[in-house]
């Protein structure tokens, strides 16, 4: 399929991509997977509680078992004590399950949101940005000029370059290139961003 290519200035030629990328089926229970999945293993699970064996102490018995009149108990360490351990409390990262995405998941629902980006019309394809931009307010005019306001910009490393200076104190607008963008990314913002070079890199990792 063919889809346009944009210069700074507005003019517009074609560009062949592969249908397997932009036009394939749109599988919407992947995508919530996958967007499940990434989100889950980007939560902090710092929270943690020292169980029984954790705290520091003695273990014998505090009184006899019987005779004194009173319930039978062990240590200190129990959770009914204060300064025992914690039942049932947070346990930290190390209890936490990750949750995998193999290749074939990543491959899918990428190309299903960049399909359902081309039908919404929000996929930009720029010429490689040649010349450095180093004012914030030059590129905010670019974007503006676009629509592209909230916007994620995968790039070319020589474009990154270019760029990143002028992109970083946008709100609402990410610069990455081909080996460092997600499924969340791609959902998280309304416009996504390539250069000619960037996409030819996509094809080359997705295909």
């Amino acid at each position: 399929m063919k889809l346009d290519k944009i210069s700074l200035d507005g003019k517009k030629t074609s560009i062949d991509v592969k249908d397997t990328i932009f036009s394939t089926k749109i599988n919407e229970t992947l995508i919530s997977q996958v967007i499940y999945k990434t989100n889950a293993n980007f939560k902090g699970r710092k929270a943690k509680t020292k169980q029984k064996n954790e705290i520091t102490g003695s273990t014998s018995k505090i009184y006899a078992q019987k005779g004194t009149g009173n319930a039978r108990h062990a240590s200190r360490k129990a959770p009914i004590f204060v300064g025992g351990g914690v039942a049932h409390g947070p346990k930290g990262e190390t209890k936490y399950k990750i949750r995998k995405l193999n290749k074939n998941e990543k491959k899918i629902s990428i190309a299903s949101i960049l399909t359902k980006k081309c039908k919404l019309n929000d996929l930009i394809i720029f010429n490689d940005f040649s010349k450095e931009i180093k004012k914030t307010k030059e590129m905010n005019v670019i974007l503006k000029k676009f629509h592209a306001i909230d916007s994620i910009l995968i790039l070319d490393k020589p474009s990154k370059n270019n760029i990143n200076k002028a992109v970083r104190n946008i709100p609402n607008v990410k610069c990455t290139d081909v080996n460092h963008f997600s499924a969340f990314d791609i959902l998280k913002y309304k416009k996504i961003i390539f250069t000619e070079s960037s996409l030819k890199e996509l094809e080359k990792r997705y295909t």
